[in-house]
């Protein structure tokens, strides 16, 4: 199990939420996700994603996002995210969980079932999907549940080898994933920044670098250590 945050993404130029300059220094949680902000501002919400959108659509998966990929050569991988961008997806990792939702998809405002794939940056205020209702960003606001949170779990709980790339472990419910790991599956851990309190009770190994650098160093030892083709 691979398991990355808003660090795997950044080095390829997204910008990430959390930092000093990150997205939320410019926008207040409460006015772009949150249920409320869209139903306060549908506008000021759907052109929020529209932004997100058109940015992940101007770039290209890095280094980090490669070397995740290159390991399905020698290990069956499964990949959860905090992120909403498909740059795992277009550098070749064929299984990827979206925790906090796909910013390339939309889905019904009354059905969170029904859910459509986008293919431009923009969103219509009155885009409808199949069921005819009004369509809103696939995005997991503030406030709502991760329903993929179960799924993750249960991967986390079997993993024979588990990988946190690029995360503050600071979100809540997905940063919790890492308790799940069995006392005998080896954690290795790639950030520049060891995260306080990151409830890692077996961390094998610590590798204080970026993603695009670390994570590719990484996965060369592990298919060394355990690789089978």
């Amino acid at each position: 199990m691979v398991f990355t945050g808003a660090g795997v993404s950044a080095d390829s130029g997204i910008a990430t939420f959390r930092d000093s300059d990150g997205l939320w220094a410019n926008y207040r949680i409460e006015d772009v996700c949150t249920p409320e902000a869209l139903q306060r501002n549908r506008a000021g919400v759907i052109e929020f994603y529209n932004m997100r959108r058109r940015e992940v659509m101007s770039k290209q998966p890095n280094a980090g996002h490669t070397a995740i990929a290159e390991l399905e050569k020698y290990f069956d991988v499964k990949v959860i995210t905090q992120n909403i961008d498909n740059l795992h997806e277009r550098a070749g990792s064929s299984f990827v969980l979206h925790l906090h939702g796909e910013v390339m998809k939309l889905r019904s405002e009354r059905n969170p079932e029904v859910i459509v794939p986008i293919d431009t940056p923009e969103q219509s205020l009155d885009q409808r999907g199949p069921d005819g209702e009004l369509l809103r960003p696939h995005i997991v606001f503030f406030g709502e549940s991760v329903p993929k949170f179960d799924e993750a779990a249960r991967i986390a709980a079997t993993a024979d080898i588990m990988i946190v790339v690029g995360s503050s472990l600071a979100v809540y419910p997905a940063a919790s994933l890492v308790r799940y790991a069995r006392p005998e599956t080896p954690v290795y851990l790639v950030d520049p920044h060891l995260p306080s309190g990151h409830g890692i009770r077996n961390l094998k190994e610590y590798i204080p670098m970026r993603s695009a650098e670390g994570t590719p160093q990484l996965v060369l030892k592990l298919i060394e250590e355990y690789g089978e083709k």
